[in-house]
C-alpha cells in the first residue's frame, strides 16, 4: 500500500508531500491526524531562513504578526522522538522534519521543510540537533522555493509578506 500524501494549498500555490507512514508511524500519524482535523488550516509559515528551511505548524501563527508565533504546539502535547534504524532519512532538500525544542520528546505540531541539505540536523549524526524526517515533497518544489525566497524580518526570520497555508488535504489515510 502506498504512503499517504498531503497537499498544501498556500497563498503562493500548492505543493504535495509523501508522508512516510510506513517507516515513521508515530511522527507521520501525528502530522496526518492534525492535518485531517483542520489544525493546520489558516496557519502561516512563521520562520523562513533563506537557503536553510521554512518552518510551519505553530497554532499561534494564525495571526502572522503575533509575538507568540513559533512558540505553540498541538492540543495533545508532544510526541515521542522517532529514531528508527530502518528510517535513516537525511534532511535533504524538500524533506519534512519534526521541529523540537532541543530536548528529547519535545516535537509536536511544528515541522520544517528543508530547502538545502542539512545533514547536521539528522538524528543519526553526532551533535545536539535531532530532527527526524517524516516526508518529502513530490510535486510543487518550485512553490517551496518561492517560499524560501520570501523576504523576512530580522532577527525573527518572519516573512514580510505572510505566507498562509489555506488548507492541507490528505489522501490515502
Amino acid at each position: 500500500m502506498a504512503n499517504p500524501t498531503a497537499t498544501f494549498d498556500t497563498s503562493l500555490g500548492s505543493f504535495t508531500a509523501e508522508i512516510f507512514l510506513d517507516k515513521m508511524p508515530i511522527t507521520s500519524k501525528n502530522f496526518l491526524d492534525l492535518a485531517k482535523s483542520g489544525f493546520y488550516d489558516g496557519l502561516h509559515f512563521h520562520r523562513i531562513i533563506k537557503n536553510f528551511m521554512i518552518q510551519f505548524g505553530c497554532p499561534n501563527s494564525k495571526d502572522p504578526n503575533s509575538p507568540k508565533a513559533g512558540t505553540g504546539g498541538p492540543p495533545h502535547g508532544t510526541i515521542q522522538d522517532e529514531h528508527r534504524e530502518d528510517a535513516k532519512f537525511s534532511n535533504e532538500p524538500g524533506t519534512l522534519a519534526m521541529a523540537n525544542t532541543g530536548r528529547p520528546n519535545s516535537g509536536g505540531s511544528q515541522f520544517f521543510i528543508n530547502t538545502v541539505h542539512n545533514s547536521y540536523l539528522d538524528w543519526f549524526t553526532p551533535g545536539p540537533s535531532k530532527h527526524p524526517v517524516f516526508g518529502k515533497i513530490t510535486a510543487g518544489m518550485d512553490i517551496v522555493k518561492l517560499c524560501d525566497m520570501t523576504p523576512t524580518t530580522k532577527p525573527a526570520d518572519r516573512p514580510v509578506t505572510p505566507v498562509r497555508v489555506n488548507k492541507i488535504t490528505v489522501n490515502g489515510y
